[in-house]
């Protein structure tokens, strides 16, 4: 069962599960607080260059299965080019303006 993105309880969240569907780094970007952090299976890594090799040039996508924290922990399937379909845990960190100042995958 997947949960739609527009029933997704943190409209940070929500709109970073937009952007990472519908491809669009212009409103990924805008969601990150300045000096934004993430880290992939525990290792922190360049968010930039990690957004751009594992989501926008090989057609990343995000299938939320489960929510907790308010929203702001993620069960998803993600699919890429690269890696084919795994199942993943996302949790994020949103400031006091809305913006998400760190998220961290994984492997679930």
């Amino acid at each position: 069962m997947t949960i739609q993105t527009t029933r997704l309880s943190d409209p940070a969240v929500r709109a970073f599960v937009r952007a990472v569907n519908h491809h669009d780094r212009e409103a990924f970007r805008a969601l990150l607080a300045p000096g934004a952090t993430m880290a992939d299976d525990g290792t922190d890594r360049d968010l930039a260059e990690w957004t751009d090799r594992e989501i926008f040039t090989v057609n990343g996508h995000l299938e939320v299965e489960r929510e907790s924290d308010g929203g702001r922990r993620l069960l998803a399937r993600y699919r890429n080019d690269t890696w084919g379909e795994m199942r993943t845990r996302w949790t994020f960190t949103v400031d006091e303006d809305g913006r998400i100042a760190r998220f961290e995958t994984g492997q679930a």
